[in-house]
């Protein structure tokens, strides 16, 4: 198969298209071809919120335009470097990073989501001083590491979403030790229960109740917070731990931790654009509890997660539409509209 010199993808040339998310074909040059690395032609995508924050700019670190986004890709790989691990043929998946220095301690313990050399699928820079871009695309090139097989009964489209909303729910569960016995809360709708803990849905109304019963968590267990003190009278000192995968104003102290019981875990998923809200320490020392963060997932933690998928048949909400389709479907994802994945396909 011929490579193209140029890859194409939909992306926003400005920032004032980033904002309107109005994304056309751009074309630009990968970073330099090196024997870690593999090329891989893209079948789905799939498009993360993460995605409209950098698009539109609204994040701390400013957006490199032109950006082309996406890190929940999935492809087979048409050439592969000698030390990249892999052979030419193989489906795999590239995730949220898609390099480090990948020989620093933190690269040796295979955390390399925290290595000072990480560089992310899109928006990262390589060591030849050119950006990474994502996999709205037909092409994208990475380390090997990063590409990870895909198991046989997990399709492409439901294996994208997977790479980057999938891990970063996994990691924090297999971190704070959810399964049997626990009780997990879940800020955003999602179905815990093949890793065997009690689940409850933590949402501002009771809209999404029906989608939440058919993720898994029973009806009772679904808490609608909008009216915080009611809820915190319902629920106080019940959960062992929450994630929260929401980017928006949290009630973290007056609601969050009070459903905590003590010596429980508030881990934050989401990245919101503003500043957390204050409080005291106490409203942690005196309940023993621990307000943590949770950064993607390592390699490790995405193969784990593959074969749990495999494994136990979880399968993500999602709807493909064309690749073509890319601007308009990043506007139905910022408009509310994705039930619970756009995948774009090639």
């Amino acid at each position: 198969m011929s490579i193209p010199t140029q890859f194409t993808g939909y992306g926003a040339r400005t920032q004032a298209d980033g904002k309107a998310l109005n994304l056309e074909l751009i074309s630009y040059t990968p970073k330099a071809w090196t024997e870690n690395d593999v090329d891989i032609k893209i079948s789905h995508c799939g498009i993360c919120g993460s995605d409209l924050h950098v698009l539109m700019d609204s994040w701390p670190a400013p957006t490199e335009y032109s950006a082309i986004v996406g890190h929940e890709i999935v492809g087979t790989i048409v050439r592969a470097g000698s030390k990249s691990g892999h052979v030419v043929g193989t489906r795999v998946g590239v995730g949220a990073e898609g390099g480090s220095c990948l020989d620093c301690s933190t690269c040796e313990r295979k955390k390399e989501q925290f290595c000072r050399g990480m560089v992310p699928t899109y928006q990262g820079k390589w060591e030849d001083g050119s950006i990474s871009q994502g996999g709205y695309a037909d092409y994208t090139r990475c380390h090997g590491r990063f590409a990870i097989p895909i198991p046989e009964s997990i399709s492409s489209a439901e294996a994208a979403p997977l790479l980057c909303a999938g891990v970063t729910t996994y990691a924090p569960l297999k971190k704070f030790g959810a399964g049997p016995g626990k009780r997990v809360g879940v800020v955003g709708i999602g179905g815990l229960g093949p890793m065997g803990a009690e689940t409850f849905a933590l949402s501002h109304s009771a809209s999404k109740i029906g989608d939440a019963e058919k993720l898994g968590v029973k009806p009772e267990n679904f808490i609608v917070t909008k009216d915080g003190e009611a809820t915190v009278e319902k629920w106080r000192d019940s959960l062992d731990l929450i994630i929260c995968t929401s980017s928006h104003v949290l009630p973290i102290e007056e609601v969050y931790f009070q459903l905590l019981r003590p010596e429980g875990a508030l881990c934050l998923l989401g990245l919101p654009e503003d500043k957390l809200p204050s409080f005291y320490g106490q409203a942690l020392i005196l309940k023993n509890l621990s307000l943590a963060g949770s950064f993607i997932g390592s390699t490790d933690d995405i193969k784990e997660m593959f074969a749990m998928a495999a494994d136990k048949g979880i399968k993500p909400w999602i709807k493909v539409r064309p690749m073509s389709e890319a601007s308009q479907a990043a506007k139905d994802t910022e408009n509310g509209l994705a039930r619970y994945r756009f995948v774009l396909e090639n």
